[in-house]
């Protein structure tokens, strides 16, 4: 991204206390859970930013005493031909963010993903349920506490 344009996005931005990296050459924001519906729509909606697409979404498990979680939304400008990677910290004890379905329609599958794999909550998304586990499976495979060798036979899976 430009020094100019990059110079705007952090302006755009400065309301949110916006904690900018950079990841691969391209701009990285952490923005606090409880203003990402806000600094979303900035992000969309602002004529000189654009960042209308969201073409993917990983959840992260740092499997650190705080900040466990992470979510990571990688956002592109179609017209200006950038992308930004919006990361979001999330409390070890409750996983849980806002949803940003209502933002971009694209994070329903994303934020589904990580539900099922993770654990993340996700507050008002349109049909929040396990896409690759059963619904009665209470644990989450990609956490990093997860056995590697499965679920021991001393736990028995519930009954459905």
């Amino acid at each position: 991204m430009k020094e100019d344009r990059l110079l705007n996005l952090k302006s755009k931005l400065s309301t949110f206390d916006a904690e900018f990296t950079e990841v691969n050459g391209s701009p990285a924001v952490y923005i606090d859970k409880s203003r990402i519906i806000e600094a979303c729509r900035v992000l969309k909606e602002d004529e000189s930013l654009k960042f209308v697409s969201l073409v993917d979404s990983v959840s992260v498990d740092r499997f650190t005493k705080k900040d466990r979680y992470e979510m990571i939304y990688n956002l592109v400008s179609i017209e200006f031909n950038e992308r930004i990677f919006v990361k979001i910290r999330l409390d070890s004890q409750k996983p849980e963010m806002e949803s940003l379905c209502s933002v971009w329609e694209s994070a329903n599958w994303y934020e589904r993903e990580a539900y099922d794999m993770i654990g993340i909550n996700f507050i008002n998304h349109p049909d929040l349920r396990r896409m690759y586990m059963p619904e009665y499976f209470e644990y989450h495979p990609l956490r990093k506490d997860f056995p590697l060798m499965g679920i021991p036979d001393s736990l028995p899976l519930p009954n459905k």
